[in-house]
This record gives C-alpha cells, structure tokens and sequence, in this order.
C-alpha cells in the first residue's frame, strides 16, 4: 500500500509549495493525481511536478485565489482524485479576526508564564 505525505515547503506571492513523496511506491510509479479545493470549488493551475534527482518526491504548487484571501482562516484540502480521499490540507490565516485571536493566545502565555515564575521562586525559597 502507498501512502503520500505532504509536507509545506513555503507560501510565497500568494502560492503555496510543498513537497509530495509517495511512500511505499515502485520508483517507476506514475504521479498522484491530486487536486486542492477550496470550500468545495477546485482550484486552477495547480502544478505538479516530479523532482529531477528523486522519482517518488513531486513538486506541489498551488496559487491561492485572491478571493480566499479574507478575515480568519481559511483552508484548503489536497484531496487524490481516484479515491477523493483527503491527503493533506492547509491553512492561510489573516486580517483583523486573527488578530484578537492571538492577542487573546498572548495574554494567555503571559499568565501562564507569571504563574510558572511564581512557582519557580516559591521553589527556590523553600529549598534554600
């Protein structure tokens, strides 16, 4: 049994890249085929293609419509056309809802931080 493992290698211009392996397969295997979907519409020119040096690794590039481009997270599924099994997926995240997320996640690790310094240095004073 194959298995493909999707692993992000960076989004950069608004073009998410990544790098797929298939697992288990002969080196003479023919390609995945794959598609991204976004909120059920599959996306354009997504680009797959094999690496020069290693036959079971392929390059994956997925331009990210301008449309999902919005407040919050949005996300993305790279799913195998003949099984129309999820493989991967992943997120963008942006705009002002993210915003009061992470200030929210920020406040948070403070607190928790002064209550890990507080138990620190209770610690040291009573094994002192």
């Amino acid at each position: 049994m194959t298995e493909l493992l999707v692993t992000k290698t960076r989004l950069i211009a608004g073009v998410w890249e990544g790098r797929l392996q298939r697992l288990g397969a002969a080196a003479d295997a023919p390609a995945p085929e794959l598609s991204v979907t976004y909120r059920d519409q599959v996306l354009r020119d997504v680009d797959l293609r094999p690496h020069p040096d290693t036959p079971e690794i392929w390059a994956l590039r997925a331009p990210i419509p301008a449309e999902a481009l919005s407040d919050g997270v949005q996300t993305f599924m790279i799913v195998d056309r003949q099984t129309g099994e999820r493989v991967a997926d992943f997120a963008v995240a942006a705009g002002e809802a993210l915003a009061g997320d992470l200030r929210a996640e920020l406040d948070l690790l403070r607190s928790e931080l002064d209550l890990l310094k507080r138990a620190f240095r209770r610690h040291c004073r009573d094994t002192a």
